[in-house]
C-alpha cells in the first residue's frame, strides 16, 4: 500500500529561482491529504498529474501567505470542476474567516460541503483518528501562532509490518521541544531558510537553519531528513544541503515534483 510524499513548493515568503511556495502532497493508502498551499498550488497540481478532486482533507499550518494563499484559489477551481465530495480543512481559527469574506465578497456558494476543524496551535492534539492513519498538530515557535504536523500509519499492511510517519515542520525557529513530537518518524520535514552565517537572522526572524534542521533530526532520532523553505537569496541550495549532511548524512532536499516513498 502507498504511504509517498509529492513536493509541491520549496521555497521561502516568495516565488523564485524556479521554486514555488510551500506545499506538500501525502499520500496516505490513497487518501490525499494536502499539506499547506501557497500560491501556484493548484498549477504544480495540474504540473504533477494530480486530480484536486482526491485531496480529502488540506492541513494549513499557520497564517503567512507564502502557507495558504493558494487556498481560495484552489477551493474554487474545485467548485468550478463540480466537485460534491465534502473537504475537510483543518487551519488557524481566522481561515475560515477569510474564506467566508471571499466567498461573500465574489458571491460564490459552494457546491461541495466544506467542514472546518479549527487547530489548538499551543498543544499536541489529535485532529484525525481513522482505521488507517492518525493526525497530530503539535505547536511550532515562530512569529505567529503555528502548527507542525505528525501523520503516523495504523494498522500496516502485512508485507509492510513497520507503521510509516511523516513529520511536518513548516516555519520555526531551532526548538528542541519539538523532539518529543517527530521521535522516529520516517521522514521529517523542516524548514531551513538560511545557512549557518545567518544564525542571528534566522533566529530574529523565528526560523531555522540547515544545520540546526539536521539537530533536531539527529536528537529526535529520525530515520531522513528533507529541508526546504530556502530563502530567495539562494540560487544554488547545495551549501544548505552541505551544511545540513555534516550534522545528518540522511539528508536530502525538497525538490519539486519528487514523489517520496516513506
Amino acid at each position: 500500500m502507498t504511504f509517498s510524499l509529492t513536493v509541491l513548493g520549496s521555497n521561502a515568503a516568495i516565488p523564485a529561482n524556479n521554486r514555488n511556495l510551500s506545499a506538500h502532497l501525502l499520500n496516505a493508502n490513497e487518501r490525499f491529504f494536502l499539506i499547506d498551499c501557497g500560491e501556484g498550488t493548484q498549477f504544480q497540481l495540474k504540473k504533477f498529474h494530480i486530480s484536486f478532486q482526491r485531496i480529502k482533507r488540506v492541513f494549513i499550518s499557520h497564517l503567512h501567505g507564502d502557507h495558504f494563499f493558494g487556498l481560495i484559489g484552489l477551493l474554487n477551481s474545485m467548485h468550478l470542476l463540480g466537485r460534491k465530495e465534502e473537504l475537510h480543512l483543518h487551519g488557524p481559527a481566522m481561515l475560515i474567516e477569510i474564506i467566508n469574506l471571499q466567498m461573500e465578497v465574489s458571491q460564490t456558494t459552494l457546491r461541495y460541503p466544506l467542514i472546518f476543524h479549527p487547530l489548538r496551535m499551543d498543544q499536541y492534539d489529535l485532529i484525525l483518528e481513522e482505521d488507517r492513519i492518525s493526525v497530530h498538530s503539535f505547536p511550532l515557535r515562530h512569529s505567529i501562532p503555528a502548527c507542525g504536523f505528525v501523520f503516523r500509519e495504523r494498522n500496516p499492511p502485512r508485507k509492510v509490518r513497520e507503521s510509516r510517519s511523516y513529520a511536518y515542520c513548516s516555519d520555526t525557529a531551532y526548538s528542541e521541544q519539538i523532539i518529543q513530537y517527530i521521535q522516529e518518524v520516517g521522514l521529517l520535514y523542516h524548514e531551513a531558510t538560511f545557512m549557518e552565517n545567518l544564525a542571528a537572522a534566522a533566529a530574529d526572524k523565528f526560523h531555522s537553519t540547515a544545520m540546526e534542521a539536521a539537530r533536531i533530526a539527529q536528537k529526535a532520532k529520525v530515520k531522513k531528513l528533507m529541508i526546504g523553505h530556502f530563502s530567495a537569496r539562494y540560487d544554488d541550495i547545495g551549501p544548505l544541503l552541505g551544511e545540513a549532511r555534516s550534522v545528518f548524512p540522511e539528508t536530502f532536499p525538497a525538490e519539486e515534483g519528487i514523489q517520496i516513498n516513506i
